[in-house]
């Protein structure tokens, strides 16, 4: 099969497992709160410690299931994980208490490995000079599962909190039978490499790679971007609900709009704008943009302004994180790329156990009666300085003589 028809064919698995994970998003933390009970702030801190269980799992898990693709090829990794979010979703839509909830996240975070995987797929087809371009594809099918997903998602709880979750695991379903009969093997059998244990754990996996420099600098920047990131969706749903007095339909019609926005920056913009300014131009700009952008998130006391400042924000920041992969899968050998990617992967879900909770927190405290003064926003102005730290990284290690552009 062609480069293209693959890479068609990936396309829509993606789009139909994102499409998934955007079902559930809006109406996640209603359910936490409809098990656990009592006020939004102290329900915030119970959703933020569940993405961190999820994320611990996927730091734990991922280079292990990197490994096992750099063994046995990315088909097999992809299908086992969208069978694993498949039941994650079942078992939330089921969920009598919040333990069942947290079995749910260790399962899906065990086994939520195909997006990692996906981009060892796309680096495994795709020449070096073209991998920018090609990861916005996969931007771009996070962004179409999530124009339709939070909506549909924020549609669907208005007939019962529990729907959007079997209408997210018959999507995993789907994605299944399309990757079971039409998705081929990328990985050459001369490309595979044995398993070896003391790089299948995220501890190993980052002692392998650290001797390349450009992986060592791209790695430490994501992780602090990351962070902010992760600090944003960990409180966007419960800022837009205590803020805006939002519904969870109007939520998910605001994810909606970051998918479509993330749709433009990966599918169009990645094309235009990646050859004339250059990976290293593109990232340095994203950071700053993403300071900037956080620091009026902090205070954007009515929804137009929120929205003014997201929409450059995501198209701007929909650039970076193809650049990054592209000059990072750049610096090691085509038998490493799936212990590469699941160490990006560890790298950002450990973002995941340390900024939810925090972000949670700060947000619970900050509309709480102890604090000192009402700051909702106080999550995104600690995402701000990490965007800033982020920023002096990457200017310090001065990576553009290394990685091209």
């Amino acid at each position: 099969m062609s480069e293209r028809a693959s890479l068609a064919v990936l396309f829509l698995v993606l789009v139909v497992n994102v499409l998934g994970i955007g079902l559930m998003l809006p109406v996640v933390p209603m359910l936490v709160r409809e098990l656990a009970g009592g006020e939004i702030s102290s329900a915030s801190t119970i959703y933020g410690w569940l993405i961190a269980l999820y994320s611990l799992m996927q730091f734990t898990f991922g280079p292990t299931l990197g490994a096992l693709s750099d063994r046995f090829g990315r088909r097999p990794v992809i299908l086992s994980s969208l069978t694993g979010l498949a039941l994650d979703y079942l078992l939330l839509a089921v969920a009598p208490d919040l333990w069942i909830l947290a079995l749910a996240r260790i399962v899906g975070g065990v086994m939520g490995a195909s997006l990692s995987t996906a981009n060892a797929y796309i680096a495994d087809i795709t020449p070096p000079e073209r991998r920018a371009q090609n990861f916005g594809i996969l931007g771009v099918a996070f962004g179409i599962g999530f124009v339709a997903g939070p909506a549909l998602g924020g549609l669907l709880a208005e007939h019962g909190s529990r729907v959007p979750f079997y209408a997210a695991a018959v999507a995993c379903a789907v994605a299944f039978v399309l990757a079971w009969f039409f998705l081929p093997e990328s990985l050459k059998p001369e490309n595979r490499r044995p398993f070896a244990w003391r790089e299948a754990n995220p501890f190993g996996a980052f002692l392998m790679l650290r001797r390349h420099r450009v992986v060592a600098v791209i790695l430490a920047v994501f992780a602090l971007a990351q962070l902010a990131e992760r600090m944003l969706e960990a409180t966007w749903v419960l800022f837009t609900a205590h803020e805006y007095a939002w519904s969870a339909g109007e939520i998910g019609l605001s994810l909606a709009f970051v998918g479509a926005l993330f749709i433009i920056s990966q599918g169009v913009l990645v094309r235009l704008v990646m050859p004339k300014v250059g990976e290293p131009r593109v990232a340095t700009i994203g950071l700053v943009v993403g300071a900037v952008s956080f620091l009026l998130f902090a205070v954007a006391v009515w929804p137009s302004i929120l929205f003014a400042v997201l929409v450059p924000y995501i198209l701007v920041w929909g650039l970076v994180g193809p650049a990054l992969q592209a000059m990072i899968t750049r610096s090691v050998d085509a038998n490493q790329q799936g212990t590469l990617q699941g160490v990006i992967s560890a790298t950002s879900t450990a973002t995941g156990v340390v900024a939810p909770p925090v972000g949670g927190a700060l947000f619970g405290y900050f509309i709480g009666p102890t604090a000192p003064f009402a700051f909702p926003g106080a999550a995104f102005f600690a995402g701000s300085l990490l965007f800033l730290a982020a920023f002096l990284v990457w200017r310090r290690a001065r990576l553009g003589a290394l990685v091209g552009g």
